[in-house]
């Protein structure tokens, strides 16, 4: 479990769980496995009278398993670690990894906290979207009313966001939003080197240690692809018969009424 700094009022915390932690877990819990959900702490590290660190849990962040990287929002120039752990619901927490410890900068004299949102503005959707915000088993609401907040506008996948004006057909009859989507494939391999190849009749080229590579149009339909290689006295010859098939549907402009 890694942490790390982002900027005067993020962190970035990175993790890697096995199958045999989350097994010992399991075991150490016992009938209270059941019921665990996996949590995300965050730890303020304080500095005692004899400047012995003592540490306070000053937030549990739910998380899933198809999570394995946070961004958490810090208010408090302190000196921080997190752990990640199963939380039981009578409160027992069973820890799997401890992160480094990291200090907060201070911000610039008279800064707020809206001043450095900036830093992230661009990249709002990415954060939200490897924080589990767009997982259908998302279930914490904290990181979403925080950007909703400062950015203020709605966070969420765009189907979401969009309103039916912005699907209406413009002046000319045409869709508003048009979306054209075309294919195609590389073929690649090795043959012997100095060998003729063809595919579909059409010559290509064999590298010196014999290994080729083409780029191949995919109509929207099946096709058949016969490639064929053969020496240079045409004393020899091998064919390989690809079949491919391209099935692409449009399933034409939705406005979010249609959608619900």
């Amino acid at each position: 479990m890694v942490l790390m700094v982002r900027g005067p009022h993020w962190l970035h915390v990175f993790w890697e769980l096995t199958a045999r932690s989350i097994a010992r877990a399991q075991a150490a819990l016992g009938q209270e496995w059941h019921g665990a959900r996996p949590t995300l702490r965050l730890i303020e590290l304080e500095s005692g009278l004899n400047a012995s660190p003592s540490e306070r849990v000053v937030r549990e962040i739910a998380v899933h398993g198809g999570v394995k990287n946070w961004f958490i929002d810090i208010r408090d120039p302190h000196r921080y670690r997190c752990e990640i752990g199963y939380l039981a619901i009578s409160g027992r927490f069973h820890a799997l990894v401890r992160s480094n410890a990291v200090t907060m900068p201070s911000p610039p004299q008279g800064d707020t906290l809206d001043a450095h949102w900036g830093e992230i503005v661009d990249d709002c959707e990415r954060i939200y979207a490897m924080s589990g915000g767009f997982s259908a088993e998302h279930s914490s609401t904290e990181l979403q009313e925080l950007f909703e907040e400062r950015l203020r506008r709605p966070m969420g996948p765009p189907a979401a966001r969009c309103t039916g004006a912005e699907d209406e057909d413009g002046e000319d009859g045409t869709p508003a939003f048009e979306l054209e989507v075309d294919a195609e494939m590389v073929v690649y391999g090795v043959t012997q080197p100095g060998a003729y190849l063809t595919l579909q009749g059409e010559p290509v080229k064999v590298h010196a240690d014999g290994t080729f590579r083409v780029r191949v149009d995919m109509p929207n339909r099946r096709q058949v692809l016969p490639i064929v290689a053969s020496t240079a006295d045409g004393a020899s010859r091998q064919t390989v018969v690809m079949a491919v098939e391209r099935n692409t549907k449009s399933m034409g402009p939705a406005g979010r009424e249609q959608q619900d």
